[in-house]
Order: structure tokens, then sequence, then C-alpha cells
């Protein structure tokens, strides 16, 4: 899908929090897409009525970014415009799971992202961690059964990120295990994966978008690693971001189609 987007040059617009924003505007720019990066409630309409996707991304929530989200959402809806919902800090916050939970039961996302912790928050109201990063006590099964039952109540495509990032709509699963540690001591990392799902979205279905997104990151990341340190593996991220083909994707992916009902 990456040539698709240097050919269309969507416009993306991303309702994400300040700690990760130049990041996510940089992925979106790296792949030939164009972002926007609005959040006041008097022009969240007019903005994502003008969008080809909606990124939302609850991290580091506000009462304004609250407000604009909602209605974000609700145009989008109205307009047909896919939409991504990133659920960072879902597990360790009331305030974001109960938030995220009331704007999927309302309108369901093209893709519902979060790390192994955050979905299994969407899905078990008594779970809770420290901080926004992912238990690694969780495994790829837990996760994966968490992720199809979300994925059938709410009649949506489930990105869980992980060393294996897992992906389903409830009917199909898929893993890609592409990646690298190092996409994990760079700030952001996560909040691009969405991102880059919405960049692809308005060109395929929610699932293989969700797929390829992961590949994409993952092989970037792969691409990039480096002994200099984390500043020099985040330039060589977007570097890669901007110059990777489909061609590279599709030799360098490491993915796998798995049987729902073996989970």
């Amino acid at each position: 899908m990456i040539d698709k987007v240097k050919k269309a040059v969507p416009l993306v617009h991303c309702i994400t929090n300040p700690i990760s924003i130049n990041q996510c505007a940089n992925a979106v720019l790296s792949l030939g897409a164009r972002p926007i990066m609005a959040e006041h409630p008097d022009e969240a309409a007019q903005i994502t009525e003008t969008a080809d996707a909606l990124l939302l991304n609850i991290g580091n929530i506000t009462d304004v970014r609250m407000k604009s989200i909602q209605i974000s959402v609700q145009t989008a809806y109205r307009n047909n415009i896919p939409f991504v919902l990133d659920a960072v800090g879902a597990a360790c916050s009331r305030l974001r799971r109960e938030f995220a939970l009331d704007l999927i039961k309302k309108y369901p996302p093209a893709v519902l992202k979060g790390n192994y912790s955050e979905i299994n928050a969407l899905c078990n109201s008594d779970y809770k961690s420290k901080g926004v990063d992912s238990d690694s006590e969780l495994t790829v099964e837990d996760v994966s059964r968490i992720a199809i039952i979300l994925a059938k109540r709410y009649k949506t495509t489930v990105l869980a990120s992980g060393k294996t990032d897992i992906i389903t709509d409830g009917a199909k699963l898929f893993y890609v295990r592409n990646g690298t540690s190092q996409l994990s001591c760079v700030t952001g990392t996560g909040c691009m994966l969405g991102a880059i799902c919405a960049c692809l979205l308005p060109f395929g279905g929610a699932s293989s978008s969700a797929v390829e997104a992961c590949a994409i990151l993952g092989i970037c990341g792969e691409l990039s690693e480096t002994e200099k340190g984390s500043g020099t593996f985040l330039v060589n991220l977007i570097d890669n971001l901007s110059t990777v083909t489909d061609e590279t994707i599709n030799k360098m992916m490491i993915s796998e189609e798995m049987s729902v009902e073996k989970i």
C-alpha cells in the first residue's frame, strides 16, 4: 500500500498527545501522506470532514482533547471516514479506559489499537497496570483470545502491539513478528504505529492495513538498528520510513495467519 499512499497523498487528521505529536507527524509525512494535527473543539469537525482518515490517541488526555475526539469521531462516522483509536494508557487509568470504552461502544473504530496491557484492560475491567508499558507476563495466546473477544464484541479490527503483533477481526487472526527492541527506546514509536495504520486505511481493509502497518514499522526498525544510541536510531527510523518500498516490505515481512478456532 505504500505506493498507493505516495500517489494519492491522503490527508490524515491526528488528534494525539503532545509527547508523540512530532513523531506521528513525521511518520505520516515519511510515508507520503499529509498530517494535520488539529485538536481545538471549534475546528475539530471542519478539519475531520476534509480528511481521508483519522487517528485518535488518548495518551496524556485532557478535557479539551476528549471533547475534540468526541466531535471528530462523530464527524468521521457521518462521513464514512475510517479511524484508528489508540487506547494509550487504558490499563493504568480508569478515566482513559472508560472514555475509550464509551467511544468504542458508540462508534466502533476501523482499528482498535493498544499494547497487550491496554487491550487486556479494555476486555477485563479488573485488570490494571503501572504506567503505559506492556505487561511482560501476558502471553501471545492470552492476548489473542482477548483480542478476538473484543473484535467480535465491537465489530472492529483489534491490533495488539508487542514483540509479536496480533491483528484480528474476530474471524481471522494474524501475527506479525518484525521489529527490534530499539523501538522501545524511543518515545512515541507505538503512537507512530497508529499513525502509519491511519495512512493505509483509505487503501485497504482494516485488517490488511493493520498487518502492513505493523510490518512497515517493524521492518524499518530492523533496518535502523545502530550501536550509536537512541538519537541515531530515531533518525535512521525516519529515513527508512521515507525510503522503504513495497518490495522491501514483501521481502522482509514475517507474518502468519492463525486459526481462530485453535486459540
